[in-house]
């Protein structure tokens, strides 16, 4: 019996030994750095895959939090056609799915960076979830106005006032007549000949009434007013407004249904003032084998001098294409889409409103003063790995300890202050 408990003894402690370094060795392969896999994500895959769209690639947040396997993953990171070259199953059919297109390989990738790489991408796809569960995708700020629905009430309100004094008067006339004739001093009105009829008979009685005069003035004025303020508050507000464009360009295709990043196109909202204006080249990138029998692509070959069937350009033939501009800003106003893009990385939805539904982009947001203030107000600044928030945060550390700060602390010595 004693022998028995002892090897029960001895085989417990064997199971449990490797469950520990079961675990371990699961720990370890799912650990990563997601800091350092966030810089090599922007340097090396970025320009194929995102965290949560298809780009080129899939959407790199959902593909690798469902598959578990991260030897696998790490081995496709660094040479996908070697997995492919060998016949692994997971490997075949990922390069099925996606019609054959060889990924690049990375060959200067180590299993750390891989596995950072993946850890990023994991982190970010949950943080990217966890927020739109709290706050709604693409939510932009509401403009808050006088609307239609106050005008109508104050109306209603003016009419109602204007009935319920109409009515006051008649009681006033009936009570004064009762009052003259308890007593006795009420003369009945003899109708002796007919007298010509006045129309304006009560209009100029109405208008001897003093106390209805100022009432009609008051709520004139008051109507008046409103009418003024909606009308300049909306003085140069193009909200909705769709012009026709030459060339009939479905977002709601490109950018929802094939899932067309936005950057593809406009490719200068993540580095330049400007979103900028696609060059038809983009567009040939794909329409010089998709949709050749289209109306609308053969306005894009005409405007390059293509020719479909010999594949050849005539730049003789070539002319500009007249796109009308739809969100234009007062000159005033200085806006910088790298600023909103790129540094407060926000969503082109946040302003554009939804384009991935629209059949031809419109004005979605009224880009008032009013409104991007209170987008300011509401949008929270994230200083984490941003290099110049956490420039000012040490030089406000410094003026709290009483030391001098520099031009340079403040980037007094950076090259864009003087050559831009």
């Amino acid at each position: 019996m004693r022998r028995i408990s002892f090897n029960l003894k001895q085989y417990s402690r064997s199971v449990l030994l490797i469950a520990c370094l079961a675990f371990l060795g699961f720990s370890a392969s799912a650990q990563g750095d997601a800091a350092k896999g966030e810089a090599l994500f922007k340097a090396k895959c970025t320009a194929c895959h995102q965290i949560d769209k298809q780009v080129v690639g899939p959407a790199l947040g959902p593909q690798m939090t469902s598959e578990t396997d991260d030897k696998f993953l790490v081995k496709w990171i660094e040479n996908n056609q070697a997995l492919i070259a060998a016949k692994d199953p997971k490997a075949v059919a990922i390069y099925a799915q996606f019609n054959q297109s060889n990924m690049t390989v990375f060959p200067e990738i180590t299993d750390a960076d891989a596995t950072n790489i993946i850890a990023y991408a994991r982190t970010q796809w949950k943080t990217d979830q966890a927020a739109a569960a709290k706050v709604p995708v693409n939510a932009a700020p509401v403009e808050t106005g006088p609307g239609s629905l106050v005008i109508f009430a104050l109306i209603g309100v003016i009419i109602l006032a204007f009935i319920i004094i109409l009515v006051l008067n008649k009681v006033i006339s009936t009570l004064e007549r009762l009052l003259l004739k308890n007593q006795g001093l009420y003369v009945e009105e003899v109708e002796v000949e007919k007298a010509p009829v006045d129309r304006y008979a009560a209009l100029k009685k109405l208008a001897k009434n003093k106390k209805l005069v100022f009432f009609v003035l008051i709520c004139g004025t008051v109507a008046m007013g409103s009418w003024t303020w909606v009308t300049l508050w909306n003085t140069n507000v193009h909200t909705d407004y769709q012009p026709v464009q030459p060339i009939k360009f479905p977002h709601d295709l490109h950018a929802g249904t094939m899932k067309i990043d936005c950057q593809y196109c406009h490719s200068g909202a993540y580095k330049s003032k400007n979103a900028s204006i696609p060059s038809l080249n983009v567009c040939m990138n794909c329409h010089k084998v998709v949709k050749t029998e289209s109306p609308e692509i053969h306005k894009i070959y005409d405007a390059l001098g293509y020719d479909p069937a010999t594949t050849k350009y005539d730049s003789t033939k070539a002319r500009p294409m007249q796109w009308v501009r739809i969100h234009n800003l007062p000159d005033l106003a200085y806006f910088n889409h790298s600023q909103h893009v790129k540094v407060a990385g926000l969503k082109c939805q946040t302003c554009h409103g939804p384009v991935e539904t629209m059949k031809e982009v419109y004005q979605y947001s009224p880009l008032t003063m009013k409104w991007c203030i209170q987008c300011h107000k509401r949008t929270d600044v994230n200083m984490k790995g941003n290099a110049y928030y956490e420039n000012m945060i040490q030089v406000h550390d410094l003026i709290k300890r009483g030391q001098k700060v520099t031009a340079a602390a403040m980037g007094g010595i950076e090259c864009g202050k003087c050559h831009y």
